[in-house]
């Protein structure tokens, strides 16, 4: 399968919905289609509170805070720190189904699950029609749309949920 350009993993409005398209960048020794979606999460919500980041000093500056360079993904510790600089307003929460029904309350957020057994960050939006908007959830559901409830259903299965969310 030919690896597919970066300019294809944003959608129309400039989210990034799949990671599989970094494949040419490293984050943390690695390439970023196999590790990235810590970024890729981050990016996505701060572009959704107007921030305009670019995405490339998003990668970098995860992968500075990281005290080793080595292989893995980007650490919960990290992603708590990043999220206090650039979006103190975000609140945590564990718990699956304390986390679903605090991200139902939000206008935006990033879970933190296991997709398929792995770790997986991914973020999401609230739309018009009262649904989420998800991005790089998984193959086939790069930029997708669901309630939070069939979210749960369907991705939330097992392992710990945590849940950074924007009111």
């Amino acid at each position: 399968m030919e690896a597919k350009p970066i300019e294809e993993g944003f959608s129309a409005d400039g989210y990034i919905v799949d990671q599989d398209c970094f494949h040419s960048l490293r984050y943390r020794t690695m390439p970023a289609d196999i590790n990235g979606c810590g970024w890729i999460a981050a990016f996505n919500l701060r572009r959704f509170l107007g921030q305009e980041p670019d995405w490339r000093e998003v990668l970098r500056e995860l992968e500075g805070m990281h005290l080793w360079n080595v292989p893995g993904p980007t650490l919960m510790t990290v992603m708590r720190a990043y999220l206090q600089r650039w979006v103190p307003e975000a609140r945590e929460t564990v718990g699956r189904e304390e986390a679903l029904a605090a991200a139902a309350r939000s206008r935006a957020g990033i879970f933190r699950y296991r997709e398929k057994r792995e770790p997986h960050f991914i973020s999401y939006i609230r739309t018009e029609d009262r649904t989420f908007r998800f991005f790089n959830v998984a193959d086939g559901e790069e930029d997708c749309r669901m309630t939070m409830a069939d979210f749960g259903r369907l991705h939330l299965r097992g392992g710990t949920v945590i849940v950074f969310t924007v009111e």
